[in-house]
């Protein structure tokens, strides 16, 4: 049952989210679908020095910066010659970060002085890195906004479909997929909360983002995007035609290039599993000649193409969402089993577990406060002590998590649906009071809030700085212990991570209303495992949030059982001597 784990460097990173428009916003007027100057917004000059030494008191060792590049809105900027979007294919008054503009720009949003906003960005990115923390960005390469057009690229770059043959529904060449014959029409149910100007015209109509070859995209659709041609023919068999390479590549190295250069130190590619692993396996080797150390994480669904993705595709790291984050979730709603955690690790065997981003939260995800989910924060800390110390790989936090944020209704286009609006300019109390006029301390954080960090906190701290979590073999206990009545196996879960000099036992129980008194068998492959031959190990419980039982010795010979009492919604770690 053991995993043996491969890589000289260590892949525990600790990655953390912020959603850039409304990290840093203090403002929480809060109207239904407000403007920009009614409910404020957060801007890139807001993420200041104290705000990073927080994070980094966190334990985190990356910011993912989201929604930093020019996407589509409803907010005029056209004083500042930015053309202005038809609210017509515009998600939310803010819009999208996910229907790209100009993949050349900063969202004139996050500016302090629009006409400055990459300057600003640059600033935010040195920042970062003096406070010895890595940068990430996001990269969607699958779609664009409607209405995308570049005002900043440099010259030889041709904007997406300016060289296109719209006559043609495929040429491996084209950008676009196009549905000649036909005009675009705007779901019958978008309803523009701002004055429409004039109808949106699309003729001939272009696939949308979500692979829909229709000109009549449904509300429930990616509607305000537009499907990117990587030369795959998906009208006729999915049938690919990438020799030579086609536009549509170049194009996208030129932009990871871009980004690359301005020092950003990763990319979380967006739905990265809708454009052919070819690409990805040209693209990131052409990346990775000047920036060898540059990360990419995919945002991945289909467990299937794991293996490629990784092997011939190239990324550093996938999302666990279709994984761990579902066994989790389930446990922590009070259904699932423990046992799932299992298969989830088998799945992802030793070939590939280091390279798995496990996380509970983020913009696509249910908030766990949210009533959709688990409703009390606490209840996610031992599924994220899980997330942490299971294999070697990274992890992630969206931002507010730590202080157990809250999603608090409809804010306008998002709905009551237990996440953060991506799409509305919105106020978030607990970041306002974390924000503390820019000083980014504690002083106004509850009791509750304070504690949830701090152990968000100790849960980082104890995967970075041990060597058996970060870099160390695991072990599964859990097919040892099932014959035992008194060890609820269905939520109680308990594995060993170890290293030559280090190991290291778990407990977790997901068990949301009952504690357990059990007696933890160590099976002696275990024990070989770890190298240990001796007739007497001593058990040391490791600092963590809920109490363990005290050092016990545990004799070899006579038997190979811990007496383990654990509370519910909890977790144990001991170190093995």
């Amino acid at each position: 049952m053991t995993q043996k784990v491969s890589g000289k460097k260590s892949d525990k990173l600790t990655v953390y989210q912020i959603f850039t428009r409304l990290f840093g916003n203090t403002n929480t007027t809060n109207k239904f679908y407000g403007s920009i100057q009614e409910n404020g917004v957060g801007k890139l000059a807001d993420i200041n020095t104290n705000a990073l030494k927080s994070l980094k008191q966190l334990g985190i060792s990356h910011v993912w910066y989201t929604g930093v590049i020019e996407h589509a809105t409803m907010t005029d900027y056209t004083s500042f010659g930015i053309k202005k979007d038809n609210p017509l294919v515009v998600k939310g008054k803010a819009g999208s970060p996910y229907a790209i503009k100009d993949y050349y720009d900063i969202d004139p949003d996050l500016a302090t002085d629009v006409k400055n906003r990459m300057a600003e960005f640059e600033s935010l990115v040195k920042r970062t890195h003096e406070e010895d923390l890595k940068v990430i960005i996001d990269f969607i390469p699958n779609h664009v906004a409607r209405e995308y057009k570049s005002d900043v690229k440099r010259d030889g770059i041709l904007n997406f479909g300016e060289d296109d043959d719209a006559s043609k529904a495929f040429l491996p060449q084209n950008n676009f997929y196009y549905l000649p014959g036909t005009a675009f029409k705007v779901p019958s149910e978008v309803k523009s909360p701002i004055e429409v100007d004039k109808a949106y015209v699309e003729n001939p109509a272009l696939a949308t983002g979500n692979d829909v070859f229709s000109e009549s995209p449904s509300i429930n659709d990616w509607f305000e995007t537009i499907k990117l041609n990587y030369g795959v023919d998906y009208q006729n068999g999915h049938t690919t035609h990438f020799d030579p390479i086609p536009d549509t590549w170049l194009k996208m190295k030129d932009i990871l290039l871009y980004w690359s250069k301005k020092g950003v130190d990763g990319f979380r590619c967006d739905m990265a599993h809708m454009v052919p692993v070819p690409f990805w396996t040209w693209v990131i080797k052409e990346v990775k000649k000047e920036f060898p150390d540059m990360l990419f994480i995919a945002e991945i669904y289909d467990v299937g193409l794991y293996h490629d993705f990784i092997f011939k595709g190239g990324f550093d790291y996938l999302y666990d969402k279709v994984g761990l984050y579902d066994a989790v979730r389930r446990l922590m709603e009070g259904n699932g089993n423990a046992n799932d955690i299992t298969k989830v690790w088998q799945n992802e065997s030793g070939e590939y577990a280091n390279h798995m981003l496990r996380f509970l939260e983020n913009h696509d995800e249910q908030r766990i406060t949210s009533q959709q989910f688990a409703k009390d924060a606490k209840i996610g800390l031992p599924a994220m002590a899980l997330s942490a110390y299971l294999h070697d790989g990274p992890l992630m936090l969206y931002f507010g998590q730590e202080i157990g944020l809250k999603p608090n209704g409809a804010e306008g286009f998002q709905s009551d649906d237990g996440r953060t609006s991506i799409f509305d300019y919105w106020g978030l109390d607990e970041m306002a009071r974390w924000n503390n006029d820019g000083k980014w301390n504690l002083a106004k954080l509850t009791k509750e809030e304070k504690e949830l960090r701090k152990a968000y906190t100790l849960i980082n701290e104890t995967a970075t700085s041990n060597e058996a979590i970060n870099s160390g073999k695991f072990f599964d206990l859990q097919y040892a212990n099932t014959g035992n009545p008194a060890y609820n196996d269905s939520r109680v879960y308990s594995f060993l991570r170890h290293s030559d000099s280090q190991k290291l036992l778990f407990i977790f129980n997901f068990d949301l209303n009952n504690s357990y008194n059990f007696n933890l068998n160590l099976p002696e492959l275990a024990l070989g495992m770890m190298g240990i031959n001796k007739d007497v190990i001593s058990i040391r419980p490791v600092k963590q949030i809920n109490k363990p039982i005290k050092k016990q010795k545990l004799t070899i010979k006579e038997n190979t059982e811990i007496n383990i009492s654990i509370l519910e919604n909890s977790w144990q770690v001991f170190e093995i001597n």
